[in-house]
C-alpha cells in the first residue's frame, strides 16, 4: 500500500512538472531579449526593451526589421550602425533610465548630432535646452575677479597683503585723477582673481567709484 502512494506521487509530481513546461514553452527566452549593436566597430549589449522605450527611433525599427530600414549584421549577430562609437553611451543611457548624462570630455553638439540621427525627440529636446543654458560643469572652477583701486605708493603693500588664493592677473595705470598738489601720484586698477570650486556667496553691491573705475577699463 505504501509503495502504491508513492508511486502515485511520483507520477502526480512529474504530471505537474510537464503541465508547468509546456504552459511556458511558448514564451520568449530571457536571452531572446539581448541584442548586439557594432556602432562604428565597437559593439554594445543591451536588451530590446530598452531600444523600444523609443518607439520611433532608428535603434526601435531597426530590431523590429523594419523593411523599410535596411541593415546588416557582423560575423558575431550584431547590428551594423555606422557611426561614432564615443557619442553612443549618453544615447543608449538616456534609454535604459531616462537621465541625461554626459562626460565632462565630451562634446553635448556630438551627441546632439547623434540623437538627431536616431530620432529621439526628447533627448534631442534636452540636449538643446543645455546648449541654449549653460551650466558650470560639476566638479570645475570658477574663476571670480576683483579689482581694487589703489595710488603708486600704496601698490607694494597692497600687492604683499593679498592671501587666501588671490592673485594679480592684471595691472593698469590709469593716471592720476586729481592734480590738487605738485606730488602727482600715479593710480592703478589692480585685478585679482581665485579660483573657487564652486560658486562663491554674494557679497554686497559695488560702490558706485568701483563701478566707475570698471568701465573705465573697458
Amino acid at each position: 500500500c505504501s509503495l502504491a502512494l508513492l508511486q502515485m506521487a511520483e507520477r502526480s509530481t512529474i504530471e505537474n512538472n510537464c503541465s508547468i513546461a509546456e504552459r511556458f514553452r511558448h514564451l520568449p527566452s530571457a536571452c531572446d531579449d539581448w541584442v548586439k549593436l557594432n556602432v562604428g566597430g565597437k559593439v554594445f549589449q543591451t536588451t530590446k526593451t530598452t531600444l523600444l522605450r523609443e518607439p520611433k527611433s532608428f535603434l526601435a525599427r531597426l530590431i523590429q526589421d523594419d523593411p523599410d530600414l535596411p541593415s546588416l549584421k557582423d560575423e558575431n549577430n550584431a547590428y551594423l550602425i555606422d557611426r561614432d562609437p564615443r557619442y553612443f553611451p549618453p544615447i543608449l543611457n538616456y534609454l535604459r533610465h531616462g537621465k541625461l548624462i554626459i562626460d565632462r570630455n565630451l562634446s553635448v553638439e556630438g551627441v546632439l548630432e547623434e540623437a538627431e540621427f536616431y530620432n529621439i525627440s526628447d533627448l534631442v529636446e534636452m540636449l538643446r535646452e543645455r546648449l541654449n543654458s549653460p551650466m558650470l560643469p560639476l566638479g570645475d572652477h570658477k574663476q571670480v575677479y576683483r579689482v581694487l583701486h589703489c595710488q603708486e605708493r600704496e601698490l607694494t603693500q597692497m600687492l604683499s597683503t593679498l592671501s587666501d588664493g588671490w592673485k594679480m592677473t592684471q595691472l593698469v595705470n590709469i593716471g592720476s585723477q586729481y592734480s590738487y598738489s605738485s606730488e602727482d601720484q600715479a593710480e592703478f586698477l589692480v585685478v585679482v582673481s581665485r579660483e573657487f570650486d564652486a560658486p562663491p556667496l554674494q557679497e554686497g553691491e559695488q560702490s558706485g567709484r568701483e563701478r566707475s573705475l570698471k568701465k573705465r577699463m573697458q
